[in-house]
């Protein structure tokens, strides 16, 4: 297995001393070039997900660790590779209307990035590029090209810069949450021109949200995030349905059910008050934590193998370490490929 690119052990802490903050502690993480693939990172507001997409697109420095782009380290990699880089890692942002220039037509958008990387040998050439991409994602190019950003709506400026991506022939994109600002209606179209860019062109996506259930529907794989820190990780469909750590259940029960005599939430472990102070030693979650136990608020949990899952809570100390050797190892990374 080649990495297209990896994070190993990556902390970012901005500030020092008593002010300093943990944005994120001790991250992993590998997109493999050969198999494509969709994780998604989710989380509160706050838990580390956008400085996580920052260190991966090279925008912030780790402050321990790395962050390997085929091998080798993203903060010394050559003027050449780095160019390399930023076509073959793309990023698709939360906000469709905010990477507009609104002075220029949205056909501006398209044309840079061919001129830029050299793509196309004239102009016939890079609009019928443009137009090819523009139809991947659903697009009418008759429609849209020629239009300003206003005139046009949140899904479309969305899935213009999905094009714009498309067009780089990118082996990786990077989606912070991508349509929570898009109509309800649009969500899932959107969610499935990503699928079939994955599925057709062979694109891997790290799919960053902190809506469980868009996650549900376009991940294979999901890491949840608290506070900087990886407290579980697994199939995405093990997590959801059978989340194992305390923080990961209350997510899922933060779901709202389609049944209106379910009453929301019933099924969430307890939680003290969110705005209690968190220690600086133990696990993250111990001051919110219904099962908190003496080594939590001490010791941070290492991560447990819990089936399929890596859970990070000392609920699971008596299962074995995720990555030891078992007599199962074998056979619990088969099911999960």
């Amino acid at each position: 297995m080649s990495s297209l690119l990896e994070m190993r052990s990556v902390s970012k802490i901005f500030g020092s001393g008593e002010t300093a903050t943990h944005a994120l502690t001790d991250f992993s993480h590998i997109v493999d070039e050969d198999k494509p693939s969709i994780t998604a990172i989710a989380g509160e507001s706050g838990s580390g997900k956008s400085t996580a997409a920052r260190l991966i697109l090279g925008f912030e420095k780790p402050t321990t660790g790395q962050v390997l782009y085929r091998g080798k380290d993203l903060q010394s990699i050559s003027g050449s590779e780095r160019r390399q880089f930023r076509q073959e890692v793309q990023a698709i942002f939360q906000d469709p209307f905010g990477v507009y220039n609104p002075f220029y037509r949205v056909d501006r958008l398209l044309h840079t990035p061919i001129k830029s990387f050299k793509l196309a040998k004239n102009k016939a050439e890079a609009n019928e590029k443009i137009r090819v991409a523009m139809r991947t994602v659903g697009l009418n190019p008759d429609e849209v090209l020629g239009r300003y950003p206003h005139q046009l709506s949140g899904g479309q400026r969305q899935r213009i810069t999905i094009a714009r991506a498309l067009l780089l022939q990118p082996r990786l994109i990077l989606a912070d949450e991508p349509v929570s600002m898009v109509d309800a209606s649009l969500r899932a179209s959107i969610l499935d021109s990503l699928l079939t860019l994955n599925r057709e062109f062979r694109i891997s996506f790290m799919y960053i949200t902190h809506d469980l259930t868009t996650a549900y529907q376009i991940a294979e794989r999901l890491m949840v995030l608290f506070r900087g820190t990886l407290v579980e990780s697994g199939p995405v469909a093990d997590v959801v349905r059978a989340p194992k750590h305390p923080y990961t259940q209350l997510l899922v029960s933060s779901i709202p059910s389609p049944d209106p005599t379910k009453p929301w939430g019933q099924d969430a472990a307890s939680a003290k008050d969110p705005a209690e102070t968190f220690g600086t030693t133990g696990c993250p979650f111990a001051s919110r934590c219904a099962h908190v136990m003496p080594e939590c608020r001490s010791t941070v949990p290492p991560k447990f193998q819990v089936g399929r899952a890596a859970v990070a809570c000392f609920l699971y100390k008596d299962r074995p370490l995720a990555g030891e050797p078992t007599a199962n190892s074998q056979q619990v990374l088969l099911q999960t490929r």
